[in-house]
């Protein structure tokens, strides 16, 4: 029997603390980024955003308009208490598919790896959809196939290539050098520039 990905499904995760692509602190391939990324103020979207350690690493450093979103009630209830007393941080409980919104900057942090592959068409045009002119996704994507069902789902810089590439310039999609341990060897780290028209 195929299990539904949806809130039930994630929000269950959260209840039963099954979050086991929860590494604790911010993905050193983001921070990384970020660390060059001269805009404080570009506004940055961080779907399926769990515990958010990526936003919390932004605010320190003063970025200053960040929305998160994801589908777990229990993943935002966390969020909302963690950040209450920020007002550079907007948090929202919905889906991604649906969220409306303009933004410069999308972190993809493994969210396109939690999706069921067939939603991956989707995933490209709606996050075409919610990026402005030159607006870009930067962050990870796993760079492997896994032995068990996912999620996480994983694929091949051939394959993302591909889905990306009508709607996306891809500026970077390359083997993450910077990635912690456990995931050494099994993540690229995407750089994809908004294509208009």
């Amino acid at each position: 029997m195929e299990t539904t990905l949806d809130q039930n499904f994630w929000n269950e995760r959260w209840e039963n603390q099954q979050t086991g692509w929860d590494i604790g602190y911010a993905s050193t391939p983001i921070v990384t980024f970020m660390d060059s990324y001269p805009n404080k103020d570009a506004r940055i979207l961080i779907p399926g955003c769990g515990n958010a350690y990526e936003a919390a690493y932004l605010l320190e450093q003063g970025f200053t308009d960040v929305t998160l979103i994801d589908i777990a009630p229990k993943a935002i209830e966390k969020v909302r208490e963690r950040f209450k007393d920020q007002a550079n941080i907007e948090i929202i409980l919905g889906d991604f598919f649906e969220h409306e919104g303009e933004y410069d900057l999308m972190l993809e942090q493994t969210f396109f790896c939690a999706l069921e592959p067939k939603l991956r068409p989707d995933y490209v045009k709606k996050a075409h959809s919610l990026l402005a002119s030159e607006g870009k996704i930067a962050g990870v994507l796993f760079g492997i196939e896994f032995e068990k069902q996912g999620p996480p789902f994983g694929g091949s810089a051939e394959e993302y290539s591909k889905l990306f590439e009508p709607y996306f310039k891809i500026e970077k999609m390359e083997l993450c050098y910077n990635s912690i341990a456990p995931r050494k060897g099994s993540e690229l780290f995407i750089k994809l520039e908004r294509k208009n028209g």
